[in-house]
């Protein structure tokens, strides 16, 4: 155990000496002959009690303990003197300044007594001052906590309902009935923009943990010690700003639901402990040799291709495969049109309180302008262009302006004409018996236009005129 400091301070040699072999054999003993140099060694030395004679040249043992209070500020403070009626060491032992005089002579065993008695105020004074501290870290991290709990419960009040009557979103609903009562982990793949946080809210307030706390990460926001901090919490130490002991998100939503977003960000020491998170159910807090037990049901996801991921060694096989028990791509904007004028309504009225406006819906031409864009945002890039044409907007319908980008060609819409064309070019050079100028005077295109096409579209024509895919 560390032995306490004493600095006893003395111009006369014969009582320094006297001091120390009363102290040594029990404390750390530090010296000298006036206050000048105790103030010195108060400022490179751990000291727990000041023994100071109040006569001393230069600078009196009184003033010395004031000067001292700067530098040691719970230091017990003590004063050695023969001359009991100073005004100036009433005045400082009224104040509090100084713990106790002891008159000279003394007896060595008393002022044994007496400063073991005031190195346990000391470490009292110590103790309870490192309890505040962690009083204050526990206040700051149950502020912390109840800040994460307000957000989730107004963020589960506005609903996690998913918008959406086309086949392809019906795929996705048929696929949450079969996941939803069920604790597995849940793999979310999709563009950026298309909804997977959304989606993984759906699933958990839908589900038996729907009582319990849905907590999200961005595995992509943190470096990675952090990101270990933020998810298994710390011990008090672990690092440097480690005040107390903190949880981490799998604690807090230990019962619930953590969402693991940008999965794919995610270091690879990080995807070793979240492993064994998946594996066992337990973790250890960063500086801690203690394994604790949680139930979280974990989502994930990610906008990348994984299994290209995996086999290039950015990410574990192992951890892939332990998240994507249960995938459920979700479709881009462009291949759910039938959705837009259902999003756009759920946009404007989700906008009009916040943004006070008197918008009451889409002309016709606003409608089918939003339907012919192609969104490489998604979901995120409608709502974004909702907001602005509702600023923009002078009249109760929003009408096409300036808000509304050019169309884009839609990338399934292209496809789908592509396959019409083929299939036609087929059907012609069958009807016309490989024919291939007449062919192309049906479509009215030229004949190398028609060559052209039909090597672009994998179609061959043999000098028997029999047509080949």
């Amino acid at each position: 155990m560390k032995r306490h400091g004493l600095l006893l301070v003395d111009d006369e040699k014969e009582i320094l000496r006297t001091l120390t072999l009363t102290f040594e054999d029990d404390y750390e003993v530090f010296t000298t002959t006036n206050g000048a140099e105790a103030l010195g060694i108060l400022e490179k030395q751990d000291i727990a009690l000041i023994l100071a004679d109040q006569r001393m040249p230069g600078m009196t043992g009184v003033e010395l303990l004031e000067r001292s209070l700067h530098l040691k500020p719970h230091a017990i403070r003590m004063i050695l003197t023969g001359y009991t009626d100073t005004a100036a060491l009433i005045q400082a032992i009224n104040q509090g300044r100084i713990y106790q005089y002891i008159t000279k002579p003394w007896d060595r065993q008393d002022l044994r007594i007496i400063v073991q008695r005031a190195l346990d105020s000391y470490e009292l004074t110590l103790e309870n001052q490192r309890l505040l501290q962690e009083l204050s870290a526990a206040n700051e991290r149950l502020k912390d906590e109840n800040t994460v709990l307000k957000k989730e419960l107004d963020r589960e009040a506005t609903g996690a309902a998913i918008i959406g009557k086309s086949p392809t979103m019906q795929r996705v609903f048929d696929l949450i009935g079969k996941v939803v009562a069920n604790p597995v982990s849940v793999l979310l793949t999709g563009e950026t923009g298309t909804g997977k946080t959304l989606l993984a809210r759906h699933i958990h307030a839908q589900g038996p943990r729907k009582d319990k706390l849905f907590i999200e990460q961005n595995c992509g926001a943190l470096p990675e010690n952090l990101l270990e901090s933020e998810l298994f919490g710390h011990k008090r130490g672990a690092f440097t700003g480690a005040l107390s002991d903190q949880k981490g998100l799998f604690e807090m939503a230990d019962g619930g639901t953590i969402f693991l977003d940008e999965i794919s960000e995610m270091s690879p020491t990080m995807q070793v402990k979240l492993l064994q998170v998946l594996q066992e159910g337990r973790f250890r807090r960063v500086g801690d040799s203690v394994y604790r037990q949680v139930d979280v049901r974990i989502i994930a996801a990610t906008n990348r291709e994984l299994e290209a991921d995996v086999r290039q060694g950015r990410f574990r096989a192992d951890l892939y495969y332990r998240i994507n028990v249960f995938p459920i791509p979700m479709p881009p904007l462009r291949e759910r049109l039938d959705d837009i004028p259902l999003l756009a309504e759920h946009c404007l009225n989700k906008h009009r309180q916040r943004l006070n406006s008197q918008i009451t819906g889409f002309s016709e031409a606003a409608l089918q302008g939003l339907c012919r864009y192609a969104y490489p945002g998604n979901v995120r890039e409608l709502e974004n262009l909702i907001e602005r044409a509702m600023l923009l907007s002078a009249s109760p319908l929003i009408e096409p302006g300036d808000w509304l980008p050019e169309a884009r060609p839609n990338p399934v819409e292209h496809s789908r004409l592509e396959q019409f064309e083929r299939e036609e070019i087929l059907r012609l050079l069958k009807l016309h018996q490989g024919n291939l100028n007449a062919v192309a005077k049906n479509l009215g295109i030229s004949r190398t236009t028609l060559w052209r096409r039909m090597k672009d579209y994998h179609i061959q024509a043999n000098k028997e005129n029999d047509v080949a895919e």
